[in-house]
């Protein structure tokens, strides 16, 4: 069994950072604040913050790497492999593929689908980050519902959510701009894409049963479900009724007041937090997070934008380091069922970064241990091969 010890360190325990040591062995955290570290290899973390494994629910960053320019394609075991490397450098240790399964052809089409999944599942035992599959169906794919259900009953599927961008696609219909972006996304001419989306629409009386047919499959197979944007406290009650505790972007703050009051997990968007607002125009995620009505951060587009998030929020004093961190480890590890990791605790999957954080608003990520292994080094004369002599650990409350 593969033994390393992370020797000092400012680390996060509960809601304190507190100078300690922590001991692995194999895939798990053994000890904190213990000395038993001799002769086992170590990381030496002095002047650096120890902190959980960022968990991130929601990245579509992917995409970039398999259609770097509309139109261009790159292979998907190439585009998985280099956001790997990205997800582990900026500390994601789990990371969920939030990959969009729609009606239209091209980088979201069935066939992207298909191959992604089953790329994800082929080389998830070399990849760095516990690389899950995030479903995201578009509502109105009513032709992949019964693969879906067969996807969900086979385990295949790791988090599920409903996305309904339809009204949006309807009204970019009429802006030049975004009609080329989506019409290239497709790979169709501007006439193919307008009757392919009037042929779509016609069967929207079909949806809701279909929305609730695939949820009834998703609970059958304890897999959790994410509601995507939703407008209104009306929309995230009816997708509660269905089991759907995770409410993803929602676009006002009557609507996360609403998922708030029934104790449902509210996802914002970490790189929302950083640029200072949404690029939509839409909700502000600091300003949820101060009124307590966000409790998840996801990288969604840009996977540096977690770790940055958290040291945004404890700058602006919106909060403390050590509870804006919650929002990207433990937070996502419960809403996901994950109860083995986004805390140093003993028992714990031992995913711990290393960061220094001397930059104001600019933490660096040193290391990264992703279950036991370390994945990640850029400072190598902190690999410690030989006896340590740790300095002197503080137990753990």
């Amino acid at each position: 069994m593969t033994e390393l010890y992370v020797e000092g360190g400012r680390s996060l325990l509960g809601k304190e950072i507190v100078e300690t040591s922590l001991g692995i062995a194999g895939r798990e955290i053994v000890a904190v604040g213990s000395d038993n570290g001799h002769g086992a290899a170590g990381l030496d973390a002095g002047g650096l913050l120890v902190l959980p494994g960022i968990v991130d629910l929601h990245g579509d960053a992917f995409e970039r790497q398999m259609m770097p320019r509309p139109g261009v394609d790159f292979p998907i075991d190439v585009a998985l492999v280099d956001s790997d490397r990205q997800a582990i450098s900026n500390g994601i240790t789990t990371v969920y593929h939030g990959t969009t399964w729609s009606w239209e052809p091209g980088l979201r089409s069935s066939g992207n689908a298909r191959k992604l999944l089953e790329a994800i599942e082929q080389l998830r035992p070399q990849l760095a980050a516990d690389t899950r599959f995030h479903l995201r169906q578009e509502t109105y794919n009513l032709d992949a519902e019964s693969e879906i259900i067969d996807w969900l009953s086979e385990g295949r599927v790791d988090l599920l959510a409903f996305n309904d961008h339809m009204d949006s696609t309807v009204a970019s219909l009429a802006k030049p701009l975004k009609r080329s972006r989506m019409v290239e996304r497709t790979g169709l001419t501007h006439e193919a894409f307008d009757h392919l989306v009037q042929s779509v629409t016609a069967r929207s009386h079909e949806v809701p049963a279909s929305i609730a047919r695939l949820a009834q499959a998703a609970r059958a197979a304890g897999v959790r479900m994410l509601s995507h944007d939703d407008a209104s406290p009306a929309m995230r009650q009816s997708y509660r009724a269905l089991g759907v505790t995770i409410a993803e972007f929602p676009v006002n703050e009557e609507t996360a007041r609403n998922a708030a009051a029934a104790s449902d997990f509210i996802v914002f968007g970490a790189p929302n937090v950083v640029r200072g607002g949404s690029h939509t125009g839409w909700t502000s995620a600091a300003d949820m997070i101060a009124k307590g009505l966000c409790s998840v951060l996801a990288s969604d587009y840009y996977y540096p934008a977690p770790l940055l998030a958290a040291f945004r929020l404890a700058a602006d004093n919106v909060l403390p380091l050590a509870e804006a961190r919650q929002l990207i480890s433990s937070a996502p590890a419960r809403a996901a069922g994950l109860a083995d990791r986004g805390t140093l605790a003993a028992g714990q999957r031992a995913d711990i970064i290393l960061v220094d954080d001397t930059v104001p608003l600019r933490p660096r990520v040193v290391a990264v241990v992703a279950a036991g292994r370390l994945v990640y080094l850029t400072e190598a004369d902190r690999l410690i091969r030989s006896a340590i002599a740790p300095r002197k650990a503080v137990a753990a409350a």
